[in-house]
């Protein structure tokens, strides 16, 4: 993992979708691109960005977990239905590129981490306490992990 980049994101506003299940990924999203389109979030000058993550994470045994999106959004925005609106503090963050896998996501993504993980732990950052993020783009695709790290 050579391209790790070190960088701060700022507070976001965020509105928020949640899935749970064997594929909440699927749910999540599904119920985010409803409201990203109808409020033309995912229009280039919207300047949005989709971050996800596990919640709570998969359990040994259970098929089920829970998985949650964000949209970034401006004041105007209002919670609307399941979705919720946020503000996230930001932190400072180990980002490394993801490439779409020709393979299942189930081996791809979690590798990834480990290698983020282990990068991590070879540098001079420590692990910080926010919130773990995968950024993905308008159409849903992974393009970069966010290993949170202290300042």
């Amino acid at each position: 993992m050579s391209e790790i980049t070190i960088i701060k994101l700022p507070p976001m506003r965020v509105a928020s979708a949640w899935g749970f299940g064997p594929s909440p990924e699927l749910v999540a999203w599904q119920e985010l691109a409803v409201y990203a389109e109808t409020h033309g979030l995912f229009k280039a000058e919207s300047g949005s960005r989709v971050f996800g993550f596990n919640n709570p994470n998969p359990s040994e045994g259970s098929p089920n977990y829970g998985y949650e999106f964000w949209i970034t959004v401006g004041e105007a925005e209002e919670p609307e239905g399941d979705i919720r609106i946020l503000d996230f503090p930001g932190g400072l963050y180990a980002v490394a590129p993801f490439e779409e896998p020709d393979s299942d996501y189930n081996i791809i993504v979690p590798a990834a981490w480990q290698r983020l993980d282990g990068w991590v732990s070879q540098s001079q950052y420590q692990p910080g306490g926010h919130q773990w993020l995968e950024e993905a783009t308008p159409q849903g695709k992974l393009k970069a992990l966010y290993y949170p790290i202290r300042e």
